[in-house]
């Protein structure tokens, strides 16, 4: 069986990722596997059987029970074929790192303004004649800004006074 056809399996992937951790009974990846997937022991044992006969796992004997654990060795070789590949998820990552990079750099800015800007209220304590002009278009001593009528693009005649 080819390596891509063992790992194709999500059950299989599931007890290479168990065993991952280090070695495991038979019993307790069982366990694991047959509560996650729903599969009885027999299934769970072929399962184990594929990955022992394509070199995926090892298994050992320790009294009565049956101890697994991952031969890296078939994992090296979809590795090194893989590696042919990596380049092109490898740009779009680092494309992904940068991106995430940015955003939380400007949500870290944009909390720093609206902390400073908090802090500023907070000192200010309401007074409106300590407001920077233009702010709320009332300052100290200034006049307020009147409005002036707007001419659209193209209009030629004056309006009438009313």
């Amino acid at each position: 069986m080819h390596a891509f056809d063992v790992l194709g399996d999500p059950v299989r992937r599931r007890i290479l990722d168990l065993l991952a951790d280090g070695e495991l009974a038979a019993g307790q990846i069982s366990t694991v596997v047959q509560e996650e997937f729903g599969i009885s022991q027999p299934g769970v044992s072929q399962h184990l059987r594929v990955l022992r006969e394509n070199g995926f796992a090892t298994v050992r004997a320790e009294g009565t029970r049956r101890l697994y654990a991952v031969d890296a060795t078939p994992l090296k070789d979809v590795d090194m074929w893989l590696e042919r590949y990596r380049g092109f998820w490898n740009e779009r990552l680092d494309t992904l790192g940068t991106e995430l990079t940015q955003g939380a750099r400007q949500r870290r800015m944009q909390q720093e303004r609206e902390t400073e800007a908090a802090a500023e209220a907070a000192d200010d304590g309401g007074d409106q004649s300590s407001r920077k002009p233009g702010k709320s278009g009332v300052s100290g001593d200034a006049e307020p800004r009147r409005r002036t009528p707007s001419r659209r693009p193209g209009r030629t005649e004056s309006r009438k006074p009313r």
